[in-house]
């Protein structure tokens, strides 16, 4: 009454159906999502206001693009972005997880359970199977030499839901050999070190690796080579051109204890004129020179090349003699590796970059090239005829692990929850553990739903494999089960970490 009393058009509703409210929010972001999870997903057309399309499978650029209304739907929603954005995936399994938890509460609050009991539950269920995964990942040792097999065993699954297999399986060599030519042993890894470029022509499945750094400039001199081996790399920002003056400039110096002298500089004549252009042009004649100097003394007597570049310009009269000297020039160079252009393509973009996510938590053509160096610490992936998203991301943890996937785990760890977690709790927290036992299955359920498989055929066949201490998955090409490690089939062992933790937490505030 109160509120109504402040704002007599307020809408005020009771706990019992705020809280259905809250439920129906979440189930309703859960059925717009599930239909993208697994390699069998299907794409989303978004439409923007000035009718441009963008076409996406990927749960965490959905979220970004779609415009929710309700309070509940959009924390969800953060909550999801968040967890692509710590752990790189998993913003689809993320939603349609606490949607199904929402769904499962329901089903006991209509029956009068108290949700704090509920949730009671849920804390206890939810510790059980993260202590259950660090027992169940498959540790993957990075020394001096990582198990490359296992980290592109990761990257394929992440890569191949949003991509079909082909490109999928040439990314993935991509991806990895590129996270682990910028690797330093005990170091972090910065993926700020791999930059992608984006060329608009050829085909998608033309992208290349380049180990080395791709400078967005060719030489500035048609008589300058066009390959340059063995090179000495002189790397300045300094002006190697005439700068234009004004008929008259002054100058301020500041000196200490807030002195301040004014002093100018003025010509009055053409001579005066040409006696300073004169004076200017044999002090950047000097700077050339003295480049042509350093490059006389550490490519004497060798076959060695010699590469400035360049972060100002140069004008023609310095490029002349510096062609002449034998050198190779790229100039302006002050944007190098700062990222691609706007993006209008996103399913490609999206699957390199969670690709290096998921690489990374388990462990150039008109252009200067500089390929290979004594100590190889960036390198640059090449994609034609699309834009990519740059793939930079967040620093690297420390965290190496791997889950099997195709379902496995979460029908491991419900089996766990139901036969082993639930006896050892009393009341009716009991029934939270099992109802978080049974939102685990929402990730296999959904990955045969969109496989156009029977669900329920599928969970009986594979509970009924767990039950005798099968590890399986569900094979989504034919039905039935497989061996996710033998196939070749691991999930980011980050991933699940952080969507338990999510799950619980986001469920446990409504």
């Amino acid at each position: 009454m109160s509120l109504r009393v402040l704002n007599p058009n307020a809408e005020v509703l009771n706990k019992s159906a705020a809280l259905h409210m809250n439920i129906n929010a979440a189930k309703g972001l859960q059925d717009v999502l599930k239909s993208n999870l697994g390699p069998k997903g299907t794409i989303k057309m978004l439409v923007g206001g000035a009718g441009d399309i963008k076409l996406t499978k990927d749960g965490n650029n959905l979220l970004k693009e779609m415009q929710i209304q309700n309070p509940t739907a959009i924390m969800i929603a953060r909550t999801a972005v968040a967890q692509d954005d710590i752990s790189g995936d998993g913003t689809t399994s993320t939603v349609i997880f606490i949607g199904e938890l929402m769904k499962q509460s329901e089903r006991y609050i209509d029956e009068g359970m108290h949700p704090r009991v509920l949730v009671d539950g849920f804390e206890i269920a939810k510790r059980a199977t993260l202590h259950f995964l660090e027992n169940f990942k498959t540790p993957v040792v990075m020394g001096d030499e990582p198990d490359r097999e296992i980290l592109k065993m990761v990257a394929r699954t992440t890569i191949r839901t949003k991509l079909y297999e082909a490109l999928a399986d040439q990314l993935t060599d991509i991806v990895v050999n590129s996270v682990l030519c910028i690797r330093k042993p005990e170091e972090a890894i910065d993926l700020f070190m791999v930059e992608i470029m984006h060329l608009r022509h050829k085909f998608d499945v033309d992208t290349r690796l380049v180990e080395g750094l791709v400078l967005d400039h060719g030489s500035r001199h048609p008589d300058m080579k066009r390959r340059a081996e063995n090179c000495f790399i002189l790397t300045c920002n300094v002006s190697l051109e005439y700068e234009k003056r004004y008929p008259s400039f002054h100058w301020k110096l500041i000196l200490f204890f807030h002195n301040e002298i004014n002093a100018g500089f003025f010509y009055s004549n053409a001579e005066q004129r040409e006696a300073m252009v004169a004076a200017e042009r044999r002090q950047v004649d000097e700077r050339v020179r003295k480049i042509i100097e350093l490059k006389d003394k550490v490519c004497s007597g060798t076959d060695n090349n010699f590469v400035v570049i360049n972060q100002k310009g140069i004008d023609p009269p310095s490029l002349d003699l510096l062609a002449r000297a034998g050198g190779q020039i790229v100039t302006r160079l002050l944007f190098i590796v700062t990222g691609p252009n706007d993006h209008t393509i996103a399913q490609i973009k999206d699957a390199v970059r969670d690709g290096f996510r998921a690489v990374k938590n388990t462990i150039e053509d008109e252009a200067v090239v500089l390929v290979g160096s004594a100590r190889r610490n960036s390198c640059l992936i090449i994609l034609l005829h699309i834009d990519l998203y740059k793939a930079v991301l967040v620093a690297f943890d420390g965290g190496f692990g791997s889950s099997v996937g195709a379902g496995a785990f979460e029908l491991a760890a419900r089996k766990h929850l139901i036969n082993e977690v639930k006896k050892t709790v009393k009341g009716r927290a009991q029934l939270g553990v099992e109802a978080f036992a049974d939102a685990l299955l929402v990730v296999p359920k959904t990955l045969a739903e969109n496989s156009g498989l029977d669900t329920q055929d599928e969970i009986v066949t594979l509970t009924g494999e767990h039950s005798m201490d099968n590890i399986v998955g569900i094979n989504l090409q034919t039905g039935g089960t497989l061996d996710p490690q033998m196939e070749g089939i691991f999930d980011n062992y980050s991933v699940k970490r952080q969507l338990l933790n999510s799950g619980y937490t986001k469920i446990s505030s409504f």
